[in-house]
């Protein structure tokens, strides 16, 4: 790998201010200067910026807890992404948000540049389970547990994969409800959809769970912590 790709993928500057640096002098390889863009390196190689050393690492997963307002998106000209949330020295190439949550949905979500566990996670085929919390107008029945558990078809004729929900809380004067639901899809709009079905309406929803991660209660929205691939696949 030449050393200005090194350097670019960790998040030192673009291609131009990476060659300033080997310019300047600031760039050392295993203790010598080194000012050529083209230099090979490898991981086990000792290489220091400004005498700070740069360990080599190639994916980078983040564990964000998604405020309201922001995009599931890397990058849009007039909206804020979560992209945007990551600090400068944070935003490495290629990361993007798995799968997505809408602009108004809170939570649980996971960044990586990890292309290959992106699609494992997102594949149909894998039944990865997400938990929701959700403020609801309408009070679910036993019925509206049995029709998602069975597998609810939607208006459009979509089948469902089995859901489960979970009454939390009732409110009988305001005809709210706070409910938790589980499902193994991830469909557009999917869980607003199942309670329209169904004559609800979803007027909150925050993800809690997505296979293997939780969401940490110590988590502020906007805030995140970076994870390991372990961390994900267990």
């Amino acid at each position: 790998m030449r050393i200005d790709k090194y350097l670019a993928d960790m998040n030192l500057g673009s291609r131009k201010e990476v060659h300033n640096l080997l310019k300047s002098k600031q760039v050392k390889l295993n203790g010598e200067i080194v000012i050529s863009p083209k230099t090979q390196v490898v991981e086990e190689d000792k290489i220091e910026v400004a005498g700070k050393q740069i360990a080599y690492q190639a994916l980078h997963y983040f564990l964000m807890n998604k405020p309201k307002g922001v995009l599931s998106a890397t990058e849009d000209l007039y909206q804020k992404t979560v992209i945007d949330l990551l600090k400068p020295s944070d935003r490495y190439r290629g990361l993007a948000p798995v799968g997505r949550l809408d602009k108004d949905t809170t939570g649980l979500l996971l960044i990586t540049n990890d292309g290959q566990l992106n699609h494992q996670l997102l594949s149909p085929k894998k039944h990865v389970e997400k938990t929701y919390e959700a403020l609801i107008s309408g009070i679910p029945t036993i019925g509206t547990i049995d029709e998602f558990s069975s597998g609810l078809i939607l208006p459009d004729g979509t089948k469902l994969r089995p859901a489960k929900l979970k009454i939390l809380q009732v409110n009988e004067e305001k005809k709210l409800a706070r409910i938790e639901i589980k499902i193994v899809e991830g469909k557009y709009h999917q869980v607003k959809r199942m309670f329209l079905a169904v004559g609800m309406k979803v007027l909150e929803l925050n993800r809690l769970t997505m296979g293997n991660l939780t969401l940490p209660l110590t988590l502020k929205r906007g805030e995140y912590v970076e994870i390991t691939k372990d961390d994900i696949v267990g």
